[in-house]
């Protein structure tokens, strides 16, 4: 199928922009200032029907991937909608670095777009942040939601706007019984308090299940992400305080000598010296290599965490359902929680979406 006529198929359920398709426009709208003394920002909640906005910040998507996230959210109840933009490819890139900020701007902006969802990570979103116009995303706050290399995006925004943003299922993943059960408890139904308990404590995805590496309760803020973009953003503007926070980790692909260097650089930056607590996820695919290792010897994924924890003050814990698995939470970035690691489970203390 052409392009030309994959659009056209699609029109039952996407509403094209009407807002000229530019690609050679220079943007600079990057300030310098921080949220760390701005007021907590939250978007308006989801409703069924609502209309959301597909976007590739990073890596470019195929025409199979658009189809598959068109019909997984129209099946979800919502209406869906993207820009030519969308397809374009660059590289690695799902566009230039101006294409890929334009399209993000113009979902905050137009007014029949009630959230926006990325249709994949890859590579390229920290690329884009000195190119947002913070004040306009200030101004139109929505639900911004993705992971991976997402989490460039969930930090500059909220370092530079105080919106809450949300870890969560990108637009090609598998919205199963328990990713979609947590998408729509966090995002569609403000409550006081929701409690979160893994969806199974050992599958195939998860071959250490729930470890409880230092016991305890702590209350936070939740702030993180994928690992690797959360090192490469130390020393940047866009990176945000872990003072008081909870702080959130994924990984994948990554040999356990690799993960020591990150974890231990987070240490040596003093990252985690005043933070309530971690909370890591699921390191997928992060135990030594069969073929082509590095190392012919190597400690395992569990032995590191281990090495780089046990010895902290605050509650630590490994295994939570979120990350490059099946059953994700969706984690509201910036929302107010506690994490208890003697359950094993973390609570939201407030709403993260307003009516």
């Amino acid at each position: 199928m052409n392009r030309k006529k994959f659009f056209k198929s699609l029109a039952a359920v996407t509403a094209l922009s009407s807002i000229p398709f530019q690609t050679s426009k220079s943007l600079s709208f990057d300030e310098d200032y921080s949220s760390e003394k701005l007021t907590l920002i939250k978007p308006k909640r989801l409703k069924d029907g609502d209309r959301i906005a597909l976007v590739a910040p990073g890596s470019y998507i195929s025409e199979n991937e658009l189809q598959e996230s068109v019909k997984n959210l129209s099946d979800l109840g919502f209406q869906v909608t993207f820009t030519e933009r969308l397809t374009l490819q660059n590289g690695y890139f799902s566009g230039t670095d101006s294409q890929r900020a334009e399209d993000l701007m113009e979902m905050f902006e137009r007014e029949d777009v009630d959230a926006i969802m990325c249709v994949r990570g890859g590579y390229g979103c920290a690329r884009i942040l000195p190119l947002l116009d913070y004040n306009v995303i200030k101004k139109n706050p929505k639900i911004l939601i993705g992971y991976s290399d997402v989490t460039a995006l969930l930090y500059g925004i909220f370092k530079k706007t105080g919106l809450i943003t949300f870890h969560g299922p990108v637009a090609t993943s598998t919205f199963n019984e328990f990713s979609v059960k947590n998408f729509k408890s966090v995002l569609m139904n403000p409550e006081s308090t929701k409690k979160f308990f893994n969806a199974n404590p050992t599958s195939d995805e998860n071959i250490y299940g729930v470890q409880s590496l230092v016991k305890g309760q702590a209350k936070g803020r939740l702030v993180g992400g994928n690992l690797s973009i959360m090192v490469s953003l130390i020393g940047t503007k866009y990176d945000v305080d872990y003072t008081n926070k909870i702080i959130f980790i994924e990984e994948i692909g990554e040999e356990p000598y690799r993960i020591d260097r990150m974890l231990t650089q987070l240490i040596q930056a003093n990252k985690f010296k005043n933070s309530a607590g971690i909370m890591m996820g699921i390191f997928s695919k992060c135990e030594p290599k069969e073929k082509d290792a590095a190392f012919s010897k190597s400690f395992s994924l569990m032995e590191v965490l281990k090495d780089r924890f046990s010895d902290f003050k605050i509650p630590v814990i490994y295994g939570m359902s979120f990350g490059h698995v099946k059953d994700k939470f969706t984690i509201p970035f910036g929302g107010l929680a506690e994490l208890d690691t003697y359950e094993q489970s973390f609570t939201l203390l407030e709403p993260v979406v307003k009516l």
